[in-house]
């Protein structure tokens, strides 16, 4: 009895971001595969033919979806955001044009701190519907898989609040979002000059009872002068390990410290920001293979000229992953087109490793490139369809939305066409 698939994609044009070597990416680097016909059953990518093989002609399918010579990509995947959080942090901006640096807001109780005290006064609902309509922009532009980060709670109450909140989000929006512990984040006023005892907090209550309830997926912390050492550093990824969960860090951003070696230490699925990492841990991230994910929005929204080691990354072959960080202080974006744009003006990357940031390296720094990430047989139906000529116009285009249709898990999730 012949296969009857629940949808079959056709009149297409495909980057599917999958390799057979290494060769085969560095002459294809889009994965483009000529006049392909997807056929998916159960969520799943089973059979993918050429357009002029003749037995496609005896196809059966309960649905099918002509192209009409869109091309079409993985899911977009945003391995890094804080989307989660109350208030804005406006005035923070109005500051920043008149002079203050991040850095010195911060010390003076503003950034991350107080965002942590508009997100502990919102109820769950109303960071629920805010985090919705901020989903809703990435959704719209082809995001299937994202990442969320709690941190602007800095209690056990508010950090569970926000890991819920994202739980929610991920059982209702139609996409697959990841939960990252981050309470590592900031200290709070409570804390204020005793950051161990802080630290102590996260490891001791905070990481252990929020596992407990299931919320965590990747524990993260903030390595920098304003945030934590690398010897606090030290002792989350321990709990962590204690714990059998994974980590990433946000380390290298302002100064480096060293995080991303520790972070390596502990095959860190990522380690984020990187303006100030130095060659000689880039030996660290090869032999550990820890994603380098750059964030060009908290770059450019910082006004920061430190640029990230891109050549080394590269001669290195390090995966590359790009994200929005979308958050309210450093990077207040909820457009991951911008950011490939962004790549590509203010990072150099060509549009090709602009693309595969936020596709397969994006899933390997959530650690779902197995299911996830490229269009190859026996992985996720998650794809989308633009209206576009090739695929280097997703990184040369500012403003407007070629997004046409999302598919997630076979199933379509978004039609404009």
């Amino acid at each position: 009895m012949s296969q009857i698939y629940d949808l079959i994609l056709h009149n297409i044009s495909l980057a599917s971001f999958y390799y057979l070597d290494k060769d085969d990416e560095l002459k294809n680097p889009y994965g483009i595969v000529d006049k392909p016909v997807i056929c998916i059953k159960d969520g799943l990518i089973v059979d993918i033919f050429n357009a002029d093989d003749p037995s496609i002609d005896k196809l059966e399918t309960e649905e099918s979806i002509d192209g009409h010579g869109q091309w079409v990509t993985p899911g977009l995947i945003d391995c890094h955001t804080h989307l989660v959080y109350g208030g804005n942090r406006t005035n923070e901006f109005e500051m920043r044009l008149n002079g203050k640096s991040y850095e010195e807001i911060a010390r003076a109780g503003g950034g991350i701190v107080s965002t942590v005290k508009a997100t502990r006064k919102a109820s769950k609902d109303e960071l629920f519907k805010l985090a919705s309509k901020r989903l809703s922009y990435l959704m719209d532009e082809g995001v299937t898989s994202l990442e969320i980060k709690s941190g602007y709670g800095l209690d056990l109450e508010t950090e569970q609040k926000m890991l819920e909140v994202a739980e929610e989000l991920n059982q209702f929006s139609g996409i697959e979002i990841s939960k990252t512990f981050l309470g590592a984040h900031a200290v709070p006023v409570e804390y204020k000059d005793r950051p161990d005892e802080y630290i102590q907090l996260v490891c001791e209550t905070m990481m252990p009872e929020l596992n407990k309830l299931g919320l965590i997926d990747c524990v993260d912390a903030f390595c920098e002068g304003i945030g934590f050492t690398v010897k606090q550093t030290k002792q989350v990824f321990e709990k962590a390990k204690e714990l059998g969960l994974p980590v990433k860090l946000h380390s290298e951003q302002l100064s480096d410290l060293g995080g991303s070696k520790l972070a390596c230490e502990y095959n860190a699925w990522s380690v984020d920001h990187l303006e100030f990492l130095n060659r000689y841990d880039i030996e660290y991230l090869k032999t550990s293979g820890t994603v380098a994910t750059l964030l060009p929005g908290a770059f450019y929204f910082l006004s920061e000229t430190k640029l990230p080691p891109i050549q080394a990354l590269r001669e290195n072959n390090i995966p590359i992953a790009i994200a929005t960080d979308s958050n309210p202080g450093s990077s207040p974006c909820l457009s991951i087109l911008l950011m490939l744009n962004m790549a590509t003006t203010l990072f150099k990357l060509t549009p090709a490793e602009a693309l595969k940031g936020i596709t397969i390296n994006a899933a390997k720094a959530l650690n779902i490139d197995d299911k996830v990430g490229s269009i190859t047989i026996g992985k996720q139906a998650d794809l989308v369809f633009w209206d576009i000529v090739s695929p280097a116009e997703l990184s040369y285009q500012i403003g407007g939305n070629p997004c046409k249709l999302v598919i997630k898990k076979g199933k379509v999730i978004i039609n404009k066409n």
